[in-house]
């Protein structure tokens, strides 16, 4: 990994695709004027968080209008672009997808989300395989100067998947997500900083900004947390992009002084095989 700055962009969405396509792009080309060489959108930035909408808005990859801003734009300003998710239609299904494309427009991944939120809360009750089908595979990017592993919302509750993006060579680990005014007081901070803490690498996760008038609304808040589990950036409620500097050194330094992904477990797996 070489040093490398990402941004993080979180913007409101609209039930205007076209109008969620077009400011998405205006976002990302702020950040790329700041600076940043990795951009990151939100969970369904280009649709409503409303489960009974994700197939009006789901896209194909060939020939979908988000697919191809995304690749036109990654391309024209020479970044790595981590493309939030979209709804995502292949055949007879509908995923939460996450597509990253290279600087040449290039298809570097595609992450569809695994864990499906299925929740029944104190006044909130998601069903999101009502129409999504989940992903199954672990998806690693290879950016070039890093390398990112891809999660969206649901995902960071299960640690096993963070452990097999960390074991397969991440440098980042990147979580598009819309939590919650539940779940987001709660638990928001607390995983984040859990998975960084756990695999000692730095998180950055993305929320859509915060509308108190949408049927869902987001918690906002998006975070990059380094592998000491140190907030370095955070932001508020609102639409705003934040930017850091990602630092190989500070990987080796966390892994040099708590060496967990080194340590030998052997005896631990026997004691399970028993």
């Amino acid at each position: 990994m070489d040093k490398c700055k990402l941004a993080v962009c979180q913007i409101k969405v609209t039930s205007d695709k076209g109008f969620n396509i077009s400011h998405a792009e205006d976002s990302v080309r702020r950040a790329a004027r700041q600076g940043a060489q990795v951009v990151v959108l939100p969970e369904m930035f280009n649709c409503p968080y409303e489960t009974h909408l994700f197939p009006s808005y789901a896209e194909s990859y060939s020939k979908g209008e988000t697919v191809q801003m995304m690749s036109r734009v990654a391309d024209q300003l020479d970044i790595v672009l981590v493309g939030g998710s979209i709804p995502e239609r292949d055949g007879d299904f509908v995923y939460n997808t996450c597509f990253t494309f290279g600087p040449r427009g290039d298809l570097l991944g595609r992450h569809r989300k695994v864990h499906l939120f299925d929740v029944d809360l104190p006044n909130l009750k998601v069903q999101e395989s009502s129409t999504l089908g989940p992903g199954n595979e672990l998806t690693v990017i290879d950016a070039g100067f890093c390398k990112i592993g891809v999660m969206i919302c649901f995902d960071v509750r299960f640690p096993e998947l963070a452990r097999l993006l960390v074991l397969a060579g991440i440098d980042v680990l990147v979580i598009p997500a819309a939590f919650n005014l539940i779940t987001g007081p709660a638990h928001w901070d607390l995983t984040m900083r859990a998975r960084a803490v756990d695999n000692q690498v730095y998180v950055a996760a993305a929320s859509p900004a915060r509308d108190d008038r949408a049927d869902y609304v987001a918690y906002g808040h998006s975070i990059v947390v380094d592998p000491w589990g140190d907030v370095v950036a955070r932001a508020g409620t609102g639409e705003e992009i934040i930017m850091v500097e990602l630092d190989p050194e500070k990987i080796r330094e966390v892994r040099g002084r708590l060496p967990l992904l080194t340590q030998r477990r052997t005896d631990l797996y026997e004691i399970i095989r028993k």
